[in-house]
């Protein structure tokens, strides 16, 4: 039996044809409206599984052609992030037979795949009870992960874990010329989940500022990206609280949303006793800087969409370490302090711990205090 999949990400078409497959369905998959009405035609598919925003010709242009043009009755599963009434309400007037808003398990879409195709329940448990729960998001999130000497430090199962479940995203890890076996390992991670994680190397060392913007401008090239962010590699932000901060943007018009790690209640929030008190007066001098009240500019957790990330992210950055502070200079400069504060949101993390063999040490904290004079200098009068 075929199903033509019609969706404009193709991390949703892998995974769509990885699950249905493995049920025993043939896939054939399009990426726009066009390609999938003229496949369509070709192939007279058994069912149609299609997105409603696309390029070219949208869902319920697609939708029209099937019901009205070619008068088929051929089963239509429309799986969109669209999820306003009158949305849904369209798409079953225009003959749609189901409508399943995403975040979707691939479990879910198998089981109401065979029922829109009458096809018997007997077997489907052993396809909708194999490996974890896999999700197909409802946007497309690239994560810049800079990494350098951290061959013992990565927690390459974790990693493995969360691409496995959360199906919208791919990672780019930076290998930023690192010295040890990183490299390596980060290459074995990356075998046979190429769909999911990428491997940038960097031959030299160039800073966690230059690796995050090599990462940045290296994921920009796919169109398929939403939103696009980066984490520190020891996940002392956890990967629960990043797509925390995905939701918020996704659901707002802030153009960039950063975790911050402000100690409240019901908050796991550590950090080393001296190491506090320093963050704090590093804070205070970037407030007077930026002429910003931001509380936590240096937290290694941010997501923002790909237009401010192909705007902030072309240049080279001043300073290795505070490339965040230049971020929010840069989008002062383009929107305004009023309008810039008004697009950067602030979200407090629920955990956040400060883990051994950071690379940021004590003594590097007083070079900071040089390097944020370096740019508020730079950036006086921009």
């Amino acid at each position: 039996m075929k199903i033509l999949a019609i969706d404009d990400q193709p991390l949703t078409l892998i995974a769509i044809a990885n699950k249905l497959e493995n049920a025993g369905y043939e896939l054939i998959t399009c990426n726009d409206g066009e390609s999938g009405i003229s496949v369509f035609n070709e192939i007279n598919p058994d069912l149609v599984i299609l997105d409603l925003n696309m390029p070219k010709k949208d869902g319920f242009v697609v939708l029209d052609h099937i019901r009205n043009f070619r008068k088929s009755t051929t089963p239509v599963m429309v799986m969109s992030g669209e999820e306003d009434e009158a949305t849904i309400v369209n798409a079953f007037r225009s003959g749609a037979d189901e409508y399943i808003q995403k975040p979707v398990g691939l479990n879910e879409l198998v089981i109401r795949t065979h029922k829109l195709m009458n096809k018997p329940f007997r077997g489907v448990n052993d396809v909708v009870s194999s490996g974890e729960s896999q999700h197909i998001q409802k946007y497309i999130v690239g994560v810049i992960i800079p990494c350098y000497n951290e061959e013992e430090r990565l927690q390459t199962d974790t990693f493995k874990k969360f691409v496995n479940s959360n199906l919208g995203y791919h990672l780019c890890f930076v290998n930023d010329g690192s010295k040890d076996n990183t490299l390596n390992v980060l290459q074995e991670m990356a075998r046979g989940r190429e769909n999911y994680v990428t491997v940038y190397d960097c031959a030299k060392n160039g800073g966690k500022a230059e690796a995050v913007r090599q990462g940045t401008l290296h994921m920009l090239q796919d169109q398929q990206l939403d939103f696009i962010g980066y984490l520190d590699a020891d996940l002392s932000t956890n990967f629960q609280d990043f797509d925390d901060l995905v939701q918020t943007i996704s659901d707002s018009d802030f153009q960039i949303v950063g975790g911050s790690r402000i100690s409240r209640m019901g908050a796991d929030i550590t950090k080393a006793g001296s190491r506090a008190i320093i963050s704090k007066s590093i804070n205070m001098i970037i407030r007077k800087i930026l002429g910003m009240s931001f509380q936590d500019t240096q937290c290694g957790a941010k997501v923002m969409r790909r237009e401010v990330a192909e705007q902030v992210f072309q240049k080279k950055f001043l300073t290795s370490w505070l490339f965040d502070v230049e971020i929010f200079m840069r989008m002062k400069k383009i929107y305004g302090s009023e309008k810039a504060q008004q697009l950067i949101c602030e979200q407090p993390l629920k955990r956040w711990v400060h883990e051994d063999g950071s690379k940021l040490s004590m003594s590097d904290s007083f070079k900071i205090l040089g390097q944020l004079f370096q740019i508020s200098f730079a950036y006086k009068g921009k």
